[in-house]
């Protein structure tokens, strides 16, 4: 595919705005569970309060959280909160907000000052104060601590201000009270240290007065309307990713279409010959929409799961690292998995395509051939062979789709037993104070959008193999160099072009051929006369007509046109002078006027209706209601094989071209036509080049040359009269068509 990779760069700037719209869809759903574990720990489990660092505290409270703060560590959070003056307005509109301050000393904090160390420090403090009542409210904690300062707490008596006897104590005996409560931080951790000092500020909000539960509302839907909008974004996203992606693949699958066609347009006749007419349709067609496809999962998936599925493995650790193990095995089994499936049906996809190929040709040759079919009833044989080229399509697809189904059972699998794995695993930290419920949800998102990610991936290992092989496929026919080309520079021909046609010492062997297929050549075609070969089936009368429009090269030896070599001049420009008439009528759907115009588009009505008249053709197209604008299928199957015959030549006398080829193009005309054409066709084009291959005698009886060709060989050349005499092969045609009498005339 790496091949092709030119047709994606008109493309360049919306396969980049797709990868950046990626990234902001991955984002947004990467913040998503981190929104959902905040609704949860935050504004669930702590009431919509996600900070250590309260709005406003009584002068009480701040008085016992200074007791197990350092003095700098005291200064710092003293210099924060500002006492409320309830004398001043701001002062009265404060105690609005905070009721208790109109009965009690109560501080506000400066949002000014706010940091992390400031949440850290009170989040330890109020967890502190929280620990030493508990510890004062149950005798057995207060034994923990150890020495003096343990026993001075078991003997308090009833009533006692622990908070102030606690900061009058000396450093010595307060330490172990503090190492004990340290203890407690450690077991556990940061976060929920600070979770505990976040239950201790909603307690003291509580006790200011403030509703609690209108800050719980209030951050439910703020985050909530967060999220919302975070899924918005990444919908929007992905739907002009998807546009966008479309148009990338659409774009690009029109420009290989059209490379495919403009190449094999410039094929010669040797390259056609590698590549089946229905290898080149399923090219064209099929391999095609397998690269067309495949693009759109490669910008939609192939650039949005490795993001996804990184940025969920660095969350996942932000938010647990102690559960790395669980996605570790997760993605080795989907690896695993992948990778099994992944060698078991690469070599399946290599075949595919053939098989199509195969299937295509089958199908073809049965359809254009279906007289042929009915005639000699073998319509059995046609369906036993269509049936097995269906029947290899049909297994081999089948494998491939059971792999596929195979798999997606096993993805659910692995994805539910990391479900409950991470529940399992994540209860028993939660249990344990280690982990908090918000996370262990937030962990489990992360996780399935890990293993999400590879299971897009595994998707794309399914397809590219398939998309590799027509990429492929495609790029052989592209890469193909023509055997025959233009030369650089070009010769032209001159002003006054005459048309004379000269083979000087032509020899000529097929592409891969073991011999030769013409032998030494030499013959000269002059214009006002006709020069006619004749020869026995495969004595290389056709092939030696397709040396002059350079269908084929010559192997030795030239072909010259009015003394210049065609292959020193344009192919354009040699076949612009050449009116050619193909063995096999070929007929294009459309009209018979479209198929006679196709040799000059903007030819006059009077030049059109002479060359009907030359071609005998006026009398059934007269016949049609339609006339000129009569329909013609495909490949000209309505009309009849003389029919076909006569308007391919009138398409190559509506050229007016100097140099006229007819390839045994009057073998379906019966003897009265052929004899009124020769008549009509020797008046009207009595200055130009034309050259007849036949197997009629009476067809060629009066051209001014004939050339006999035996073997590749030229075994007579001169008028009827002179072959007569002097050329053994010439006389044994003539003698088994016509008889003694008719060769006297």
């Amino acid at each position: 595919m790496l091949r092709l990779r030119k047709f994606l760069k008109p493309y360049t700037t919306l396969i980049l705005l797709s990868i950046i719209l990626l990234f902001v869809q991955a984002m947004s759903e990467l913040s998503l569970p981190d929104y959902m574990a905040h609704i949860v720990n935050n504004g669930i489990q702590q009431g919509g309060i996600d900070t250590a660092v309260p709005s406003a505290i009584r002068q009480s409270t701040l008085d016992k959280l200074v007791v197990f703060l350092s003095e700098e560590d005291k200064a710092a959070v003293l210099s924060a909160y500002t006492l409320i003056d309830p004398a001043t307005a701001e002062g009265a509109r404060l105690v609005e907000q905070y009721p208790a301050a109109a009965d009690e000393p109560v501080l506000v904090f400066d949002e000014s000052r706010y940091n992390e160390d400031l949440n850290h420090l009170l989040g330890r403090a109020f967890a502190a104060v929280t620990g030493m009542e508990q510890m004062m409210a149950d005798p057995e904690a207060a034994a923990t601590v150890s020495g003096q300062a343990g026993a001075m707490l078991a003997t308090l008596p009833e009533g006692t201000d622990i908070f102030e006897m606690l900061g009058s104590l000396p450093a010595a005996l307060r330490q172990p009270i503090m190492d004990t409560l340290e203890a407690r931080f450690e077991t556990l951790g940061d976060t929920m240290t600070v979770q505990a000092g976040i239950s201790a500020v909603k307690a003291e909000y509580e006790a200011l007065g403030m509703d609690t539960a209108g800050i719980q509302n209030a951050y439910i839907v703020r985050t909530g309307a967060a999220m919302l909008g975070l899924s918005l974004l990444s919908g929007a996203a992905s739907v002009t990713v998807g546009l966008l992606s479309a148009r990338t693949a659409a774009g690009s699958a029109r420009d290989v279409r059209r490379a495919i066609f403009r190449k094999v347009q410039g094929f010669s006749n040797a390259e056609l010959d590698r590549f089946s007419t229905a290898s080149l349709i399923t090219r064209s067609t099929n391999d095609v929409n397998q690269l067309q496809m495949v693009i759109i999962m490669l910008i939609r998936i192939v650039c949005f799961a490795p993001i996804l599925g990184i940025g969920g493995i660095l969350k996942a650790m932000q938010t647990d690292a102690s559960m790395w193990w669980i996605i570790a095995l997760a993605v080795v089994i989907l690896l695993t998995i992948i990778f099994t499936v992944f060698s078991v049906a690469l070599p399946k996809f290599r075949i595919v395509q053939s098989l199509i190929d195969r299937l295509n040709l089958v199908a073809r040759e049965n359809l254009s051939g279906i007289m042929v079919v009915r005639a000699f009833n073998t319509q059995a044989f046609e369906e036993q062979r269509f049936d097995k080229a269906n029947h290899d399509l049909l297994t081999t697809t089948l494998f491939i789709n059971r792999i596929m189904v195979i798999m997606m059972p096993m993805m659910m699998l692995i994805m539910n037993g990391l479900s409950l794995l991470i529940i399992w695993v994540g209860a028993h930290q939660v249990a344990a104070s280690a982990m908090r419920v918000g996370d262990m949800m937030a962990f489990l998102q992360y996780s399935m959008q890990v293993v999400m990610s590879f299971l897009m991936m595994s998707m794309m290992f399914i397809i590219l193999p398939r998309a590799s092989v027509s990429g492929g496929r495609i790029a052989e026919v592209l890469e193909v160099e023509p055997t025959i080309r233009d030369p650089q520079p070009p010769k032209r021909f001159g002003p006054t072009f005459e048309g004379a046609v000269e083979f000087r010492n032509v020899t000529f062997r097929y592409p891969g051929a073991e011999e030769d297929v013409l032998h030494d050549l030499s013959f000269t075609a002059r214009p006002g006369e006709t020069t006619a070969f004749i020869g026995a089936t495969g004595s290389g009368k056709s092939t030696l007509t397709n040396l002059i429009p350079r269908f084929y090269d010559v192997t030795e030896g030239a072909i010259l046109i009015d003394g210049v070599d065609i292959r020193e001049v344009t192919q354009h420009d040699l076949r612009d002078k050449i009116g050619y008439v193909p063995q096999r009528a070929s007929l294009f759907s459309g009209t018979i006027e479209s198929n006679l115009r196709y040799a000059d588009e903007d030819v006059s009505e009077a030049v059109l209706q002479e060359s009907i008249a030359i071609a005998q053709a006026a009398d059934f197209i007269d016949e049609k209601p339609e006339k000129l604008a009569a329909d013609i299928a495909q490949g000209g199957i309505n009309v009849s094989g003389g029919q076909r015959q006569r308007l391919s030549i009138a398409r190559a006398l509506v050229k007016r071209a100097p140099i006229l080829i007819f390839d045994d193009s009057f073998s379906a005309l019966d003897f009265r036509t052929d004899a009124a054409l020769r008549r009509a066709l020797k008046q009207k084009t009595a200055g130009a080049t034309v050259l007849i291959v036949t197997q009629r005698v009476s067809t060629i009886r009066n051209a001014e040359q004939i050339v006999v060709l035996d073997d590749g060989r030229i075994v007579g050349k001169g008028t009827h009269e002179e072959l007569m005499d002097t050329c053994e092969v010439y006389r044994e045609i003539a003698l088994s068509q016509l008889g003694m009498e008719e060769l006297a005339r």
